[in-house]
């Protein structure tokens, strides 16, 4: 029973100086017992409310702790660049090693659903590009996609970065 609705079933006596509230047992017994269910769901809520701290911070550990894995690839990477007189067989793996860092960050964003933006028509979508610069071309229509420059991203179903893209103009 809502609290609303037993405070209105409560009688009041009133003198000069103070007011009294009368209830009977059944009413005192109804308000005990909405208390005593408030309270354990308090404190379910407050396990739980635990739990999901707890369950984020795992996963904030687990996201860091794969950052570090690609961190340390490029720091890598980086070292072997720094040395006198690199090796050819290194510079020549170089863009493949590169390409693997980049696919183990790309699964790291993955495992979060944090997927690219894939634009399959060269029409241009406000709600998933920004137009960053445009070029004229009189081989294609007016604000058709040329060319993207920074690649979009969404996350739990939402554009987190749009991709910015240079379209097409007609006209000088």
């Amino acid at each position: 029973m809502k609290f609303n609705t037993l405070f209105n079933r409560i009688s009041t006596i009133q003198d000069n100086s103070k007011t009294n509230y009368i209830i009977d047992e059944d009413l005192r017994d109804s308000i005990i017992q909405a208390l005593g269910n408030y309270q354990k769901d308090n404190v379910l809520l407050q396990q739980l409310l635990r739990a999901e701290k707890t369950q984020a911070n795992a996963d904030t550990e687990d996201l860091f702790l794969e950052l570090l894995e690609v961190s340390d690839a490029l720091k890598a990477l980086l070292d072997y660049l720094e040395q006198p007189d690199p090796s050819p067989e290194f510079l020549q793996r170089l863009p493949r090693s590169i390409g693997a860092v980049h696919r183990k960050f790309m699964s790291v964003l993955q495992k979060r659903q944090v997927l690219p933006i894939e634009l399959e028509e060269t029409q241009l979508d406000f709600n998933l590009c920004r137009v960053v610069d445009r070029e004229l071309r009189t081989d294609i229509p007016e604000q058709t996609i040329t060319k993207v420059v920074r690649r979009g991203f969404f996350w739990g179903g939402k554009t987190l970065r749009p991709a910015e893209v240079i379209t097409s103009k007609t006209d000088a």
